[in-house]
């Protein structure tokens, strides 16, 4: 990782160097080290910085280049996901389970070994949410949790962590759920982090990294407005 700018985890968050630092390969790498105190992701998530590694692994922080983000009037609501969302028994509810969200995004999926999220992860964003700036949306079916994801609110930008499903289309609904409350709460903008082919079917797109930091600019004011009202 030659390039890379080493952290301790007693430095400030200012010490994330400036985003133009990441390398290119692995795309958007742009630190090691720090900490994963709300200080830290904060400040993180204002830069468009977030953090992803393995157990194991120090704490990694990426600014990929292109951003995949979703603009909620993009959205692609299928006719399928209509249906289901119509016929096969969903609720969405808003900060019910938030902890348990999280668990189930941690859990090993059938294609991974392990998981990114760590038990130090977990605890970080378990008090994010204690603070009103993380939230969950969550698929229910019969009474039992069967998607759902979370993420971090700041100004009018939600910052999308991670989804899961055990039920077909249930993270789907509930990321349709989000953006319909986007919509309804001028919300402006959906970080997806990474493109993936899942979801850039529902409408997600690459845009360059120096357009996503202008759009945090211009909408990161104030801290988990996206729930308030």
């Amino acid at each position: 990782m030659s390039g890379v700018i080493f952290l301790n985890e007693w430095d400030p968050p200012e010490a994330l160097p400036p985003t133009r630092r990441a390398l290119r390969e692995p795309n958007g790498l742009l630190a090691v080290g720090g900490a994963l105190t709300p200080e830290w992701l904060l400040h993180a998530y204002r830069r468009g910085v977030f953090p992803w590694f393995s157990e194991g692994q120090p704490i990694l922080w990426w600014t990929p280049d292109p951003r995949a983000v979703l603009f909620p009037d993009e959205f692609r609501r299928s006719r399928s996901l209509a249906k289901s969302v119509r016929n096969r028994g969903f609720e969405t509810r808003l900060d019910s389970a938030f902890a348990d969200v999280v668990a189930a995004c941690a859990a090993p999926r059938r294609e991974e070994h392990g998981t990114w999220i760590t038990p130090a992860m977990y605890r970080s964003y378990v008090e994010l949410h204690e603070r009103g700036i993380a939230h969950s949306v969550e698929t229910w079916q019969d009474g039992r949790l069967v998607g759902g994801l979370y993420g971090v609110a700041i100004g009018r930008v939600f910052f999308g962590e991670s989804m899961f499903s055990r039920s077909r289309d249930a993270s789907k609904v509930a990321l349709s759920r989000l953006v319909d409350e986007a919509l309804d709460r001028d919300v402006r903008l959906v970080d997806c982090q990474m493109e993936t082919a899942h979801l850039a079917s529902l409408g997600s797109r690459c845009i360059p990294r120096r357009h996503f930091e202008a759009l945090l600019d211009e909408h990161c004011t104030g801290v988990g407005d996206l729930w308030r009202g």
